[in-house]
């Protein structure tokens, strides 16, 4: 089989998309040749079989950096040039690809789905999230099937749709020796993620300052960037942390590459996720992977990890409780609570996706 890849980004230091490097190295292995067509092309190192085309938004960044003042032609012109680069490698590349498989942008499905359709190609759109509209429902008519981690994902309504491991590197994420018991620093408690009012960063915050009028011991930490729209958000959230007093407590750090997470987990004993059941983050999978213990607020766990650990409702009261629950728990507790999580890490690993994928989208 001969692979055509469709996806935002190919840049392994990118804090939020990085991972996908990994997916394409894993995917490599199954596929004579790969051809990934990307918005955006960063650092990247990938086998000889694996082509990377990119649409253009790299080369569009460095100009902006030079000039400030975009005009409203001038964007719709970059618009344009990336579509018109969309088509002509859809078609210059036609004899080496018989099988498309889009990674959560429908909208290349929009563009190319009927001239895959009269090419006779295969397409196959991965698409995890809560949110959804009538276009998802269109790109899915050109969808041979669809795949998601997530049962509460818009996409899991279609009959068509598979679900699937979230597809975590366990090789490069897991607990260091020792960092189950006692290796992590006493207390720490990480947030790590992009930073936006979907992720409820902002409920995290306030719980912790109630566990500090609580006068419970702890340190804190949150990784990530803002993308523009979501730079006052951000400050927002560092104005109130000093509002409440956490300035020695809770520390913000940028964001990092995400083959660099796997040390900012074994650092931490207790990893939070407030995202939607929707989303199933990846994040959540990489923490337990490394011998966190996961405090998350997703539907998808039940029965899966301890039920201590789910978090009901999404308000800092709730979430102060089970973290000040969490901390209070016995190191024997602990442990066997981190040898489930971590075997249930495993059952998502990036090997299982790459195989299930690879059956899935056969001839």
């Amino acid at each position: 089989m001969k692979l055509l890849v469709l996806t935002q980004k190919v840049d392994r230091g990118d804090p939020v998309l990085g991972f996908f490097h990994r997916w394409i190295e894993e995917f490599s292995e199954h596929y004579e040749k790969i051809t990934v067509i990307c918005l955006e092309r960063g650092e990247y190192n990938l086998p000889q079989n694996v082509k990377v085309l990119s649409l253009g938004k790299e080369l569009r960044k460095r100009t902006d950096l030079g000039n400030s003042k975009r005009s409203v032609l001038g964007e719709q012109l970059k618009k344009i040039k990336y579509i018109t680069n969309f088509y002509r490698y859809i078609w210059q590349e036609r004899k080496n690809y018989d099988t498309v498989f889009v990674h959560m942008n429908q909208e290349y499905i929009l563009l190319g789905g009927k001239l895959w359709l009269l090419l006779g190609k295969k397409v196959f759109m991965w698409r995890n999230h809560h949110a959804g509209n009538f276009l998802t429902d269109i790109a899915s008519l050109f969808c041979s099937k669809i795949f998601c981690t997530s049962k509460y994902s818009y996409t899991a309504k279609y009959k068509k749709t598979v679900l699937m491991p979230v597809g975590v590197d366990t090789k490069k994420f897991s607990a260091q020796s020792g960092s189950a018991s006692g290796g992590k620093a006493k207390n720490s408690i990480l947030f790590l993620g992009r930073i936006s009012p979907s992720k409820n960063v902002h409920i995290f915050v306030e719980a912790l300052g109630l566990l500090k009028k609580k006068g419970i011991n702890f340190t804190a930490s949150i990784y990530g960037d803002a993308l523009p729209k979501d730079s006052m958000h951000l400050e927002k959230l560092k104005s109130r942390a000093r509002e409440l007093n956490l300035e020695r407590t809770l520390k913000f750090y940028p964001g990092v590459p995400n083959y660099q997470t796997p040390a900012i987990y074994n650092a931490h004993e207790i990893f939070v996720n407030l995202s939607s059941s929707g989303m199933y983050d990846k994040t959540i999978f990489e923490a337990m992977a490394c011998g966190c213990l996961v405090l998350a607020s997703n539907n998808n766990l039940r029965g899966q990890i301890d039920g201590r650990l789910i978090i009901e409702t999404r308000d800092a009261e709730q979430v102060a409780e089970q973290l000040v629950g969490t901390l209070s728990l016995s190191e024997k507790e602990k442990g066997e609570i981190i040898k489930r999580e971590i075997i249930f890490a495993e059952m998502h690993s990036l090997k299982n996706l790459s195989g299930k994928l690879y059956l899935a989208m056969r001839p």
